[in-house]
């Protein structure tokens, strides 16, 4: 909600870009915490674990972290104890069948 998010300019660049802004309601933070929550882990599985040298190298730390643990490692219990992967790809197939 802060000004920079309704400037003239950066709305402009999110039209001319093909995009819509969108805000969460005030003072509803369970808005952010899927988020929140995403970063934390980021931050203490990949960011904090050593000192990058380039941003390539943290870019593909990040990129395997996701690919190799977050999607295909990590169990939900909304999804029950299913990965995601586990659970997208059973649910790309039910449809299908």
């Amino acid at each position: 909600r802060g000004s920079q998010f309704r400037s003239k300019k950066y709305v402009r660049t999110l039209a001319n870009n093909g995009l819509l802004g969108s805000m969460g309601r005030v003072g509803a933070c369970a808005d952010n915490s899927a988020m929140e929550s995403f970063f934390a882990l980021l931050q203490r599985n990949v960011l904090d674990r050593q000192r990058w040298r380039t941003r390539q190298e943290l870019r593909l730390a990040i990129v395997t972290w996701i690919e190799r643990t977050y999607h295909r490692k990590r169990r939900q219990r909304r999804l029950g104890k299913l990965t995601p992967i586990e659970f997208e790809t059973i649910n790309r197939a039910a449809p299908a069948a």
